[in-house]
């Protein structure tokens, strides 16, 4: 099948650009221009709208069924931060075999010291959304001596990254075990070593600069535990970019957990934190950090797929971006970051993984909403 999707505006993954046709053929995206291709056996009147990369949320966790409610808000690829062996096999095979769920890439089993987040979480969810038999204990690190077999453990699972935990529980607001930074920076090195990059959670500054001390690539939340006007958010912001390091976004989560934001899901005790995450990504932007555009989705809040169109909202928003920057951010940035040099553009020779829209995203993002049409890999998603 050969398709034309024509007269619809172009963001190609960095910039808009004027309207113009696109052919797809065999999976990929086989010219772009003004009457491009020649013969189509299928047109698609895209006028009045915009055709984008498909989106990619560059922070979730895959739960049964959510890499298809991704697709349908236009979400084609997830960067999934871990998932327990079994269910990813089981996720893993969904994505390559069908093309009605979202595809994905993830960490597989993260590093943490034993007892240290998430571990509390997986505690608390099995038997309601974890099955029990796919609830195992996990491959926990205590020794930086212990890195090398753990970061092989991690290919073995077939792991496209590795991400580990430098979190002891404060923002939480419990006291839990965590990573020393001798183990962190054996983790990374070791990764490094045999070629993965390497993602660290981090909620505080000081677990942030933990993490870069490290030598990691990147960090999956911003931090939230510093007041805005507060300098010290702008001299490690700073730091983060001399070290060429990215930071995914993650207001959305903080917006979810933090109870002062309407919507917050009850029982959060978490007052503040959304307004230092901004602070904190405010800073970042201004310092010409790497930025990416992630949920943290979950089964609760953020949902896949909506949540990242709220993440867009919120950066462009409260964070100050540009609207064509936040879609960079959850298209282009993320594939470069994460090495998908198949996708997050609109080019020849990449895959048709597509968003068609109802309006302009490069002016509001709120049109993202507008979902016209979705393709996976060149096939149209049925509305």
């Amino acid at each position: 099948m050969r398709t034309r999707i024509h007269g619809a505006r172009l963001f190609d993954g960095e910039h808009l650009r004027r309207t113009t046709d696109v052919i797809v053929e065999d999976g990929i995206v086989a010219a772009v221009g003004p009457g491009a291709g020649g013969r189509a056996d299928a047109e698609v009147d895209g006028r009045g709208g915009t055709l984008l990369p498909g989106l990619i949320d560059a922070h979730t966790h895959v739960f049964d069924g959510s890499l298809a409610e991704a697709l349908r808000y236009g979400v084609t690829t997830e960067i999934d931060m871990f998932c327990l062996p079994r269910p990813l096999a089981r996720h893993r095979r969904l994505a390559a075999d069908r093309d009605d769920v979202a595809d994905l890439r993830s960490a597989g089993t993260l590093a943490t010291a034993p007892g240290g987040h998430p571990t509390q979480l997986i505690a608390a969810l099995t038997g309601t959304v974890l099955d029990p038999g796919d609830v195992t204990d996990l491959d926990t690190v205590t020794d930086p001596a212990q890195a090398p077999a753990f970061v092989a453990a991690r290919i073995a699972e077939g792991a496209d990254f590795l991400k580990i935990v430098i979190d002891d529980g404060s923002v939480h607001g419990a006291e839990l075990p965590a990573l020393t930074p001798e183990a962190a920076a054996a983790l990374t090195a070791a990764a490094h070593d045999a070629g993965l990059r390497v993602v660290a959670h981090a909620i505080t500054a000081a677990e942030a600069a933990v993490a870069l001390d490290a030598g990691v690539d990147g960090l999956a939340h911003v931090w939230a535990d510093v007041a805005p006007e507060d300098p010290a958010s702008r001299r490690l912001a700073r730091r983060v970019r001399e070290q060429g390091v990215f930071v995914v976004t993650t207001l959305a989560y903080f917006e979810a957990i933090d109870t002062r934001q309407p919507g917050a899901a009850a029982g959060c005790a978490h007052p503040g934190h959304y307004a230092n995450a901004v602070g904190a990504l405010r800073a970042l932007h201004q310092a010409g950090v790497p930025l990416l555009a992630g949920t943290d989705a979950t089964p609760f809040a953020p949902a896949h797929g909506a949540g990242l169109h709220r993440e867009l909202a919120l950066l462009t928003g409260a964070g100050g971006l540009r609207a064509e920057e936040a879609l960079a951010a959850a298209t282009s940035a993320v594939a470069d970051r994460f090495g998908l040099t198949d996708r997050g553009r609109v080019a020849p020779g990449l895959r048709a993984d597509l968003l068609l829209v109802d309006g302009d995203p490069a002016r509001d993002v709120s049109a993202l909403g507008n979902v016209t049409a979705v393709w996976r890999r060149g096939i149209r998603q049925p509305r």
